[in-house]
């Protein structure tokens, strides 16, 4: 993958993230600045979503703590370098910490 098509994908998770989180109607503000989306759930406590180009990443600060995925082009998912978990999974997991109740996005 090359860097263009990195920020292209990246882009279009953030943007589809952003949807995801107005269709569920959630209590949940989001931000996007300097290719950061920063999430921020109903106590004020931020999930914040980071590009990391120069390794081809993407990283997801919690306070649940921090994860970094890659690409997998066959799966068409960014994956959790530490575990193989999806992204998805470890989002709706970080959020549903963090919100009070269960997220469920959809992307």
């Amino acid at each position: 993958m090359n860097e263009s098509q990195y920020h292209d994908l990246l882009d279009d998770l953030m943007v589809a993230i952003e949807d995801a989180i107005e269709d569920a109607e959630l209590d949940i503000d989001y931000e996007t600045a300097a290719g950061i989306l920063t999430l921020t759930c109903n106590d004020n406590t931020k999930v914040i979503l980071s590009r990391q180009t120069p390794i081809l990443q993407l990283w997801l600060a919690a306070k649940s703590g921090g994860f970094h995925f890659d690409f997998d082009a066959e799966k068409k998912q960014w994956i959790a370098d530490s575990n193989g978990e999806e992204f998805m999974v470890v989002l709706n997991r970080c959020l549903s910490g963090q919100y009070g109740e269960t997220v469920e996005l959809s992307v």
